[in-house]
């Protein structure tokens, strides 16, 4: 249905959280190394995270290799808080694949200069600086849906 592509995560528990939306919704989710926690069975287990076993799971050593690896007709959109562009504004479908950078970072420029017209944000007031990962890719993921469902008339 859509993937869910995290560069670099940094935080155990929003990728936790990621990672059971996606198999709420049916999603794949790919996470780009180096990651800031362990995903070994025996990290999973003492966590609790007995539904990781449910999960479409796709680990890239790069974000190189996940670029490289990746069809020419493969649709990015990037999330970014320096995008002008809104989510809501972008078109959604099947297969898509939503990239979402580290918490502390967020996405490599190089990553955003080269497809900056897939740049996109998910509007904030000034007050605010950034919202939580887990938060964010919740917003998003859910917009996707929306829109495949409305265009295809499938949910899941």
């Amino acid at each position: 249905m859509l993937n869910i592509v995290l560069v670099e995560p940094q935080i155990p528990p929003n990728t936790g959280n990621i990672g059971r939306l996606c198999v709420n919704i049916g999603a794949t989710l790919h996470l780009i190394k180096p990651l800031g926690f362990d995903i070994s069975e025996k990290a999973l287990r003492r966590a609790g995270l007995d539904y990781w076993k449910k999960l479409d799971l796709i680990v890239w050593e790069s974000i190189d290799e996940f670029i490289s690896a990746r069809k020419e007709s493969d649709r990015l959109h990037l999330m970014t808080t320096k995008a002008s562009k809104v989510f809501w504004e972008a078109e959604f479908d099947k297969g898509d694949y939503i990239l979402f950078g580290a918490e502390t970072k967020g996405l490599p420029k190089s990553l955003l200069d080269r497809y900056s017209s897939e740049c996109l944000k998910i509007p904030m007031s000034k007050e605010g600086r950034s919202l939580n990962l887990s938060v964010s890719v919740g917003i998003v993921a859910y917009e996707a849906l929306r829109q495949i469902q409305i265009n295809t008339g499938e949910l899941f």
